[in-house]
């Protein structure tokens, strides 16, 4: 069987059609041209109805059209038969599938034609049933590539879906050296009506699985943001869902930055190197169309003036979608293809638009529902710092006048020395709860913040939990040395390495070391975060879900992540080193 070529701009873009016409009536209208007709067109009929059988079985859109050209060429008994798919303009050919030439002769003979000339175009532009002895010698006969398989004999029948024309049918080379005979065109013309059937109802279910999948992907970032992930693990899900619904080589979340710009902020992609905290400058056209709430689609990144970034050059056909929800535009969803790849079709981009206005409220929905667990958070901290500062401050405080009325009546030096150390004790306990109270009433937004404190914050809160305060180390200047992207992710990589300690390491002990003054394997300066507890380790088999995490956040930095042994005996535990530059 010939080499099955990807389908390209298969879907058109919605516009107001007449009425389809019925199926039936086709293949009825196009039978009866075979009334009246010779012996041997009658006792090619059965052969006719199993073609048609063979065509219609299946709903796979791609397995359809390979399998129209096959029974084709058997049909008229030909060499080589194809379809060539008119794209959206009506200019040219969007796809050729082909039947008869060989993945080899399809490389040496090179491009696909594009329809843009010869027959070929002439039937795009007058799509009519036609027969020819020599094809070579029609006028509009554009010639071959110097390695095609030489064809003289031809016929072509145009293809309709649902009245509209989809393409047209060409076979060529009869086989025995004939013509291709007036009963092979009307073998052909019925089946490709059938053809045009099967198509339509293959496009169909293309069409309806395409919807089923996006609204699936809807689902589950909607569902995955309101379980309660945080802001940067929000974004993640929505790029990393994006990406596998479009079927695009990366899936951009990008926001607004402090200069009225956009930056990148969350990135999918096998290799996002480089693309992490890209710009784009407010004087961008494309930013100040995004901004405003406007989509911005692009047939080719590397070559449009619009896309000023250095990233533009990886990427080929792409789409920049506002994530908009109620009139506000909280960032952009970008798309993009790899260059050279199929532009987006119509339905495409439809499906895409609504995905990213889901997505959009599914964010403020998440926010809404942060924020609602922070002031229930805040609540509950006020409630147990006034519990502290009433109840136990006091207790504490009376217990401690107490001793010092027993030290006063003691006799025994001994014991008058041993309760002024319990009383010495009580005052330091005291200024500790008050420290305690102190940090309790502080909103977050108060306190400083340089990456040492965000790391004692995060360490301070995973300590609630854990039920023991982990120990935080730092090495060098990391306020003044570490950029404020890399922190910002550090900081992620942290609360994902507590996280995973809490949850299933069950550890007693947990060390936490940020270093900003390693050098990284290629030579570039960096910061490193050690976490090691001395829990019960990985489990063999276990899920890595949170390591892969802080792989991928390391590996769009330009960093890595890796683990090994804790810090309990023997190894116990496991250590989760986190490295990014600067």
């Amino acid at each position: 069987m010939g080499g099955l070529i990807r389908l390209e701009g298969m879907d058109r873009a919605a516009r107001t059609d007449p009425p389809a016409p019925d199926p039936m009536h086709e293949a009825t209208e196009a039978t009866r041209s075979l009334q009246g007709l010779s012996a041997e067109l009658t006792a090619r009929v059965p052969q006719l109805l199993e073609a048609m059988r063979t065509v219609g079985a299946g709903l796979d859109l791609h397995i359809t059209l390979d399998r129209i050209v096959q029974t084709a060429a058997e049909l008229a008994d030909a060499r080589y038969a194809a379809i060539g798919i008119i794209d959206d303009a009506r200019e040219g050919l969007s796809d050729f599938v082909t039947y008869g030439v060989g993945a080899r002769e399809h490389q040496r003979i090179g491009a696909l034609p594009d329809g843009h000339k010869g027959l070929l175009g002439a039937l795009i532009h007058d799509p009519k049933p036609l027969r020819l002895a020599d094809l070579t010698q029609d006028p509009r006969s554009a010639g071959f590539p110097p390695e095609h398989p030489p064809m003289r004999t031809f016929l072509g029948v145009p293809i309709r879906v649902q009245g509209e024309i989809f393409g047209n049918l060409y076979l060529t080379e009869k086989r025995g050296g004939g013509e291709f005979s007036e009963e092979d065109l009307h073998m052909v013309r019925v089946l490709a009506t059938e053809a045009g059937i099967a198509i339509g109802n293959a496009r169909m279910y293309a069409a309806t699985r395409q919807r089923e999948r996006w609204i699936d992907g809807s689902v589950a970032v909607t569902t995955e943001l309101l379980a309660g992930s945080d802001v940067d693990d929000a974004l993640a899900v929505v790029a990393e869902q994006a990406r596998k619904l479009a079927d695009s080589a990366a899936g951009i979340v990008l926001l607004p930055d402090d200069e009225g710009g956009l930056e990148i902020v969350a990135v999918s992609a096998d290799d996002p190197t480089g693309i992490l905290g890209t710009h784009i400058p407010p004087d961008s056209p494309v930013a100040r169309q995004l901004l405003d709430g406007e989509p911005v689609f692009v047939d080719d990144s590397a070559s449009d003036p619009r896309m000023v970034t250095d990233i533009a050059a990886r990427f080929g056909p792409s789409m920049l979608l506002p994530l908009k929800s109620g009139g506000r535009v909280l960032g952009t969803l970008a798309t993009p293809r790899t260059r050279g790849a199929r532009p987006f079709s119509a339905a495409e981009r439809t499906l895409a638009t609504q995905f990213a206005a889901q997505a959009a409220l599914a964010l403020v929905l998440a926010d809404a529902q942060r924020d609602r667990e922070r002031l229930a958070v805040y609540e509950d901290r006020d409630r147990i710092a006034r519990d502290l500062h009433d109840l136990v401050i006091q207790r504490l405080f009376a217990t401690g006048m107490m001793l010092e009325g027993a030290q006063r009546r003691s006799v025994v030096p001994e014991v008058a020395a041993g309760i002024g150390k319990a009383v010495d004790e009580l005052d330091v306990t005291i200024q500790e709860i008050r420290t305690a109270i102190f940090a309790l009433q502080q909103s977050p937004v108060e306190a400083p913040s340089g990456l040492r404190t965000r790391v004692l914050r995060e360490i301070g809160t995973a300590a609630v939990p854990l039920g023991f305060q982990p120990s935080a180390h730092f090495v060098g200047p990391v306020d003044s040395r570490v950029g404020e992207l890399t922190g910002k992710n550090l900081i992620a990589a942290l609360r994902e390495a507590l996280s995973n300690a809490f949850r299933h390491a069950h550890a007693s002990r947990i060390e936490v070391v940020v270093d900003a003054t390693i050098r990284l394997p290629d030579g570039t300066d960096g910061v490193r975060l050690t976490v090691a507890d001395d829990g019960i380790g990985i489990p063999s088999g276990g899920r890595r879900s949170g390591l892969q995490n802080l792989a991928k956040r390391a590996e769009s930095l330009g960093g890595a992540s890796t683990y090994g042994p804790g810090v309990g005996e023997d190894g116990a535990g496991t250590t989760v080193t986190w490295e990014a530059p600067l």
